[in-house]
């Protein structure tokens, strides 16, 4: 489904902004959009917790809800 691909995506970005965060203490994610309280800075961490939400219904889902065609 896009919409998973995409989730997982945003997460991953956002695990790696994390892990730079904590290893260097450098918010890429802030240095691109020009700060923390940069509107797009908001807009992107907005849609990554979003898609961390998202993600979590992937721990529930039954593997019969794949559709055919669909690949892990």
């Amino acid at each position: 489904m896009i919409m998973d691909r995409i989730a997982l995506i945003l997460v991953i970005i956002g695990a790696l902004n994390w892990g730079s965060v904590g290893i260097f203490g450098f918010d890429i994610v802030a240095y691109i959009c020009g700060g923390q309280l940069a509107t797009v800075s908001r807009v992107i961490f907005t849609l990554v917790g979003l898609a961390g939400l998202w993600c979590v219904s992937l721990l529930f889902r039954e593997r019969g809800e794949l559709h055919e065609g669909d690949s892990l």
